[in-house]
Parts: structure tokens; sequence; C-alpha cells
């Protein structure tokens, strides 16, 4: 039954008030699903009232398996001298990006974890190749901590690193590597990684450049809920101090953890996959609470079709990409798979009207 403290919180979100951690913490431990479900989905049809549901078609492209941050959680890196392990030629983006062209999409998502033998001159020439091959193409790529990393090994700071990549074909940065931003948990599942307040502080630079970023959070591992809930007042608090002129965080993401055979698995088998029920009740959560961030992404990649659609009742206004490629997450034992008609048919079903939009979420189509 709904007490009058929990209703009073629930309306406040109705007046886009922001809520205190306290407040949010109580959602998450005494609030009913139906009601955070109700209430988050008002709020989504407050931002959005057009009965959209967005996503793009893009292509995740891992540049290189070669990182020195071995996160526990991780299947996919190797070391620079193990048989399968790779750095991309520039033959393989031009097969990749033209497969990509052909069906509809024009950005990729470029990642590569940290590569001890690329610095920041690497992926300048990179970028700017792939822009002079491919004008139009939209480079949504790295993330803080290949930020950080980069810039230690070249004596550069993040900001001066942000602006040559910027300026060398960048378009906008990805939240990758925020996991939880607990320095108590990322010291465990990603000590190789920069700190919270490194990651927090890239993407503040990026915000003050007028670089679009997008925030994320990976759960359901070591995090306490406690941690939960001050990922999503960080993420909130830099968005409130976005200059004007910038988009800052334009969306918000949300993935449990794929842990299959991972060496996070295998040191902490306690820990139990989320369930839906779970995944759910973040995502009404994280859209009553960061109301400053317009757009709310469901990881159908992590959750399967049926979890995706109730998300879009439960405040998601984005089924993020179609994942023209992933190598990471399958590779922990998540392999769901959507096609372009696919992911049309799935919003349709749920009610909503399906657009294909860019990273700066404008409908294409």
């Amino acid at each position: 039954m709904k007490t009058n403290r929990i209703e009073n919180i629930l309306n406040k979100t109705l007046n886009f008030e922001f809520l205190s951690p306290e407040e949010g913490l109580l959602l998450f431990k005494e609030a009913s699903l139906t009601d955070l479900m109700y209430y988050a989905s008002i709020v989504r049809k407050k931002i959005h009232p057009e009965n959209i549901v967005t996503f793009i078609i893009d292509r995740n492209i891992n540049l290189t398996n070669i990182c020195v941050s071995k996160c526990l959680f991780c299947n996919f890196c190797r070391n620079k001298n193990e048989q399968d392990s790779y750095v991309l030629c520039i033959e393989d983006y031009i097969n990749k990006v033209d497969e990509l062209y052909r069906a509809g999409g024009k950005q990729i998502l470029l990642q590569g974890g940290l590569n001890p033998d690329l610095n920041i001159s690497f992926y300048e020439d990179l970028f700017k190749e792939l822009k002079i091959l491919f004008p139009d193409l939209r480079l949504h790529a790295l993330g803080p901590p290949e930020i950080v990393y980069m810039a230690k090994k070249s004596h550069l700071t993040p900001e001066k690193a942000l602006i040559r990549l910027r300026e060398a074909g960048l378009d906008s940065l990805p939240g990758a590597g925020a996991e939880i931003l607990s320095d108590r948990v990322r010291k465990i599942v990603s000590p190789a990684k920069c700190t919270s307040a490194e990651w927090l502080d890239v993407m503040r630079i990026a915000h003050i450049l007028g670089m679009t970023t997008s925030a994320t959070m990976m759960f359901g591992h070591l995090e306490t809920t406690e941690e939960r809930i001050g990922h999503l007042i960080k993420i909130r608090n830099l968005q409130k101090q976005k200059p004007e002129y910038s988009k800052g965080f334009i969306s918000f993401s949300l993935w449990p953890l794929a842990s299959q055979n991972t060496k996070l698995i295998h040191k902490f088998p306690e820990i139990k996959n989320v369930s839906g029920h779970e995944y759910l009740r973040m995502l009404a959560i994280s859209r009553l609470m960061l109301i400053n961030i317009p757009n709310i992404q469901v990881s159908w990649l992590t959750m399967g079709a049926e979890i995706a659609q109730l998300c879009l009742n439960a405040g998601a206004n984005d089924m993020s990409s179609v994942m023209f490629e992933e190598n990471v997450v399958s590779q922990a034992g998540k392999k769901y798979r959507l096609g372009i008609e696919e992911m049309k048919l799935l919003i349709a079903n749920a009610g909503f009207r399906p657009s294909i939009r860019n990273q700066e979420y404008e409908i294409l189509k």
C-alpha cells in the first residue's frame, strides 16, 4: 500500500523536482513496481508527448582487443602476445562501414579499451582518415577511461586530448567505463580504469567543449543500493553544471552485469543475475531521478525483447541501437539480436511509433 511519504515523493517527480538521495533510496526500497512504472511513464510522456520511441542504426566496432585494464567482468580483452589479439587496419574499417551504409546507418560506436601501444596520434590519424573516406560518418567514440589513459600516455591534460580528438573528427563521447561511480566498487571490478572523479571530469570538459555525451550505469554486481542511487545523483549533478549551449548528457543507459564465465563471477559466485523485476524498478527510478536528462535507453541487448517492451511503459523512450555488431557483452553470455524490421515491430507492438534517429536524437525517418 502506498504511504503518504511515498506518494509525496512520487508527486514531486511530476513537477520535475530533484529527489534527494534519501528519497531515491526510499522509492527503491518501499515503492511498488506498479507505482514506479506508472509515475515514470507520466514523466516520460511529459518530456516526450509525441508517443515516439527511437532507435539508431549504427555499428559497435572494437578497434582492438588488447587492453591492460583486465576488468573482472570482461571476457573480451587480450594481451598483445596472445594469438587472437588484434588491432584493426583501415581495410577492416572500410568493409565494416560500407556494410553499415548499405543497411542505412551512418554512425559507428568506436571503442578499444586501454591499449598501451596506441597513443593520441594513432586516434587522430584514424579519425581523420575515416572522415576523408566517409565524410558524413559520425564518430561516437572512445570513453572517459580511454581519454584519461591516452592523455596520460601522451603527456596531455584530458582537455587538450579531447580538443585534439574533436579537431580530428570525434563527434560525440559515449558513457563507457562508468560501471558504478563508486571508487570502492571500481577498485575491485576495474582497478586499472580511471577513478569516478576522473570519469566525471572528462565528461565535464566535454560538456564545456560543447560535445554531446551519454551516461551509463552497469549494475547488479558488488554495488550497494546506496551506491546505485549515488551514481544517479553524480550524473544528475554534473548535468546541472553543463553550460547553456551544451546538450551535455543527451541520454542515460542502464544495463545489468553480463557475467557468464567472467573472472568476477568466479571470484564472487554469490552474485545473482538481475531479474526483469529489478531491472524495471531501477529503470523507472532512473527516469524519476534524472529529470534533467531527456532520454532513457533500454538495454534490450542484455534483457531481451519482452522486458524491453515493458520498459517502454516504465520511463524509457529509446531502444538504443540495433547493434549491427557487438563483441563484448556477447562474450559474457548475452546473445539477444534484433534486426531493423524486428525493432520496428517490437516498438509498434508496445503501442509506440518507431523512429530512426542519430546520436543527437534528431529523427531521420
